[in-house]
């Protein structure tokens, strides 16, 4: 598998990156492996913007606050191997040259969306995978029609440890504090499940993602 710098990056890329953010992080990593295992917590779409009088990469992504634009530089500086490398796989998908550009316009639409801190599809905010799933699926549909199936059809989320068929306490707490039930079970998406639909074909690594313990 090559190891790609952000010159073999292309508009519509999908960034699949592996975040070391705590808890959550790992209790994410345990039930959604993403290609060959690697551990996989968060994507983005790169795009070209105009930046004055030139144009640059950066990744459309929803995290933090809202749906925004970041600086390739910055999105690739997150986390980072042993070699300091990004810890991040680049996904395109096999049909992109019809899809990318559409799907863009439709992720652009969704830009200043506040995070969907609760994964629920039944709100106007978006997490990550979300916004991918919603953007690429429209532009399949303007593309080939209303009856296409999705690419990113939803899956049932899951925050159960395996090995003890229990919620993982951190996401029990995480809701408890919300005052929200845990949606298990619930149709949705992530990252993971993204890097393995066979409508996206791996490119390559820009490092070394850890894999699924």
């Amino acid at each position: 598998m090559p190891l790609l710098t952000w010159q073999d990056l292309q508009p519509g890329d999908l960034l699949f990156q592996d975040l070391d953010c705590g808890a959550l992080c790992e209790a994410i990593e345990r039930v959604t492996p993403g290609w060959r295992g690697y551990e996989v917590t968060h994507v983005g779409i790169v795009v070209l913007e105009d930046v004055g009088a030139r144009q640059e990469l950066q990744v459309l992504e929803a995290i933090g606050a809202d749906v925004h634009l970041t600086p390739l530089e910055q999105f690739l500086a997150r986390t980072s191997d042993r070699r300091g490398k990004p810890k991040v796989f680049v996904g395109r998908l096999r049909d992109s040259e019809a899809l990318s550009q559409r799907a863009e316009t439709f992720a652009r639409s969704y830009l200043g969306r506040p995070y969907d801190n609760v994964f629920s599809p039944r709100d106007d905010a978006l997490y990550c995978s979300e916004l991918v799933s919603l953007a690429y699926n429209a532009a399949n549909e303007q593309v080939h029609g209303i009856d296409a199936p999705p690419i990113f059809p939803p899956v049932a989320m899951t925050f159960t440890d395996p090995t003890t068929r229990q919620i993982f306490p951190p996401w029990q707490q995480y809701y408890d504090d919300l005052g929200l039930p845990v949606p298990e079970g619930e149709a949705g998406s992530n990252p993971g499940a993204l890097s393995l639909s066979p409508a996206v074909y791996i490119v390559g690594k820009m490092g070394q993602p850890d894999r699924q313990r």
